[in-house]
């Protein structure tokens, strides 16, 4: 490479710069190098595969005619990753990851020429897309009456076409932990593999990740365009959504893909009310589409889990057999969620091979000893606390919420404070934040004083217990 090839570069970099604007340039090209030209091929780098993928996708064929322009006789580009290492000044091609001018999205490459893949999954991998579970489709999802309603709302969102008015938008889905709420969602994304529509699945911490990741590198207009132009966004887990400057870009994100006919789904282990962390914006963002519970595994739907579960372990290991007593009993006694089924299948099946004896109701009482859990309390919410005090002791929910310090209002307000913080997970920030925006010491102060009346008359003391099992029966 001599400096009449850096000189030309200099050039096309000019033109791209003028054609474009000065705010594409940089998130697209500002970071790309020359790296060798040979034999009539140009080698470009540029410091992620994100934006090799999209310039090669978007811009490969005009940054090809300019480098043609100054001398025909350059007939192919290619773009490669560069380490992100220290490096001397390059001379030679790196063995890296090389993107022909011209390629589709749809390719994944390997240095050496094109090899064919799904289009979706590139364009899910170049966004930083979550790894998806091959086996959690539709087809593999176990209906009951839980999460009946769930299931046809996430099949609904994953059969429409692109173009067609959206029934619901957003779809919000929640549960607790292991009872199908990432399955329905891989499930709408693998659907979204087999159509025009672009479809990509992040947990929250992806897409946190990337956002920062585009901060670092400069490259935010980048990211923002990439996620913007997604006709379905799947986000798993949203409770872990951390950060003003995250969640501010996030509404953005929402309220552009929503506004502009595009399908957003949500998963999160609570609903859009219950996420203190998040921008009051984007709760109600979140609650204004269809909101959706999956409920606890009833023992039918435990029983056609585990079915389905000793089915697909039989196609892989023949021989293996659990008898119906057995699967009774699992069905039966392992009730937390469905992680606890699938570990329960793996124990049958791990004795079976590794000792060479059959599976039988006295092993699986003794394999299963720890799987059996007391049942999970019920789950309390700050505002059937709130709902629960104010019929108790005839004031309002607003009563409540209100700045107002009469007595028959200051102590119903502190015996719910109280119970909230000894009824839920909430901090005594977000549990200010749900009594009309006071401060934790406020908080603080409820809860000492409700012991304190507590510990010191009887009679005060049974009435807070009932108010307890009314919330948690």
């Amino acid at each position: 490479m001599t400096g009449t090839d850096q000189e030309r570069w200099q050039r096309i970099k000019g033109r791209l710069r003028t054609e474009l604007g000065e705010d594409v340039f940089t998130s697209w090209f500002a970071r790309m190098e020359l790296e060798t030209i040979d034999k009539g091929t140009v080698r470009l780098s540029v410091p992620t595969r994100f934006l090799r993928t999209w310039i090669a996708a978007h811009y490969s064929d005009r940054v090809l005619n300019l480098w043609r322009e100054e001398e025909p006789a350059f007939r192919r580009l290619e773009l490669s990753v560069r380490s992100t290492a220290l490096r001397p000044a390059p001379v030679k091609p790196k063995v890296t990851e090389t993107v022909p001018a011209g390629a589709a999205p749809g390719a994944s490459y390997n240095g050496v020429g094109l090899r064919p893949s799904v289009p979706f999954m590139t364009v899910h991998e170049a966004l930083g897309g979550s790894p998806l579970d091959p086996r959690l489709t539709f087809d593999t999802f176990i209906v009951g009456r839980s999460n009946t309603l769930a299931h046809a709302a996430a099949k609904q969102v994953a059969t429409s076409r692109r173009g067609e008015p959206l029934m619901f938008n957003p779809l919000y889905v929640h549960a607790g932990v292991g009872l199908g709420k990432t399955h329905l969602l891989q499930a709408i994304t693998w659907v979204g593999n087999g159509s025009e529509r672009k479809v990509l699945y992040l947990t929250a911490e992806r897409f946190m990740y990337g956002f920062v990741s585009a901060l670092r590198t400069q490259t935010t207009l980048a990211f923002k365009e990439a996620v913007r132009a997604i006709d379905v966004l799947v986000i798993d887990d949203m409770q872990f959504l951390q950060g003003r400057s995250t969640q501010a870009e996030f509404c953005h994100t929402l309220n552009a893909l929503i506004d502009a006919g595009r399908q957003v789904v949500i998963a999160s282990d609570r609903p859009p009310a219950d996420l203190e962390s998040l921008d009051e914006r984007v709760r109600s963002r979140l609650a204004g589409g269809l909101v959706v519970e999956i409920g606890a595994l009833g023992e039918e739907l435990r029983l056609e889990i585990l079915k389905s579960r000793i089915a697909a372990a039989c196609a892989l290991h023949p021989g293996f057999d659990v008898p119906a007593p057995v699967l009774c009993f699992i069905a039966r006694s392992v009730t937390h969620n469905g992680r606890d089924l699938e570990g329960a299948v793996n124990r049958l099946l791990a004795h079976n091979k590794l000792t060479g004896q059959p599976v039988t109701l006295e092993m699986a009482e003794r394999e299963m000893r720890d799987l059996i859990r007391p049942a999970e309390p019920k789950r309390v919410r700050i505002e059937d606390i709130q709902r629960i005090v104010a019929r108790q002791y005839n004031v309002s929910r607003a009563d409540l919420l209100s700045s107002r310090r009469t007595a028959n209002v200051v102590r119903p307000r502190q015996v719910a404070m109280y119970l909230a913080k000894v009824l839920t997970l909430r901090s005594l920030p977000e549990i200010g934040r749900r009594f009309g925006g006071r401060d934790h010491t406020t908080v603080l102060h409820a809860v000492r004083k409700i012991e304190n009346l507590a510990g010191n008359d009887s009679a005060f003391a049974d009435e807070i217990e009932q108010l307890k099992r009314q919330l948690q029966d």
